[in-house]
């Protein structure tokens, strides 16, 4: 997988890129990242590559001239994202549909945005992570970039824990998990749990997440279809409908 990924920070996107799953997915070509600097495309000896906005108002806008000008040098994958609070929401759906794409490119805004003109005529489309605004989209790449390279064949040790994970194939919020020791400060790790009857422990997790998912998340049981009649029989079974 490709992603391209534009900033005027790109030490701070490098240095997380470079730690954990993704950064040893680098280094075994699994994951060809590329991470590229907007002020290289600035033309005055200060680098700049922001100015007020026309019409008055706080804060400064990212110049259309560079953007436009690292992009086109770098020739990206498409599509290209810009991220910002106005764009489509990222979800646990769009990253597999990213995974399963390939390659993309994601441009990082800053301050109070960029110049409406790279949206219009640069961009293919725009992504937010959540309703609330970051300094820049810095902090909102990584978190695509994350959730996508996680769903890339050989990303992650086990495979199969993407399938079994919130919002994986069932739809549904994880179920809490435990590790040793079985006890702790007198807090005890679920009997059902070290019982070693694998069928009861299946039925159990499947019992936890949807009482997980009931009381935090309502709206995901409604886009599954509702509970059906084998949810309701485990749910009682555990005392938990």
């Amino acid at each position: 997988m490709r992603v391209d990924v534009f900033t005027i920070f790109p030490g701070m996107v490098n240095g997380f890129l470079a730690e954990s799953l993704i950064g040893r997915a680098r280094t075994e070509g699994r994951l060809d990242i590329r991470v590229h600097d907007l002020r290289s495309a600035a033309t005055d000896p200060h680098r700049s590559v922001d100015d007020t906005p026309f019409g008055g108002g706080a804060g400064m806008v990212l110049m259309p001239e560079p953007v436009f000008g690292a992009v086109e040098a770098a020739a990206p994958p498409r599509p290209l994202f810009l991220l910002g609070p106005g764009g489509r929401r990222f979800d646990q759906a769009l990253a597999r549909e990213l995974a399963a794409g390939g390659v993309f490119s994601l441009l990082c805004g800053r301050y109070e945005g960029v110049d409406q003109r790279v949206a219009d005529h640069l961009v293919d489309d725009e992504l937010s992570v959540g309703d609330f605004v970051l300094a820049g989209g810095e902090a909102a790449a990584l978190v695509v970039v994350e959730a996508v390279a996680r769903l890339v064949p050989g990303v992650m040790g086990n495979e199969a824990s993407a399938g079994h994970e919130s919002f994986g194939d069932d739809g549904l919020l994880e179920e809490p998990v435990w590790t040793r020791p079985a006890e702790f400060r007198g807090w005890e790790v679920p009997e059902v749990l070290r019982s070693g009857d694998h069928g009861r422990i299946e039925r159990w997790r499947r019992a936890q997440a949807l009482a997980r998912t009931i009381a935090r998340r309502p709206d995901l049981i409604d886009r599954c279809g509702g509970l059906t009649e084998a949810d309701r029989a485990v749910l009682e079974e555990f005392g938990l409908s």
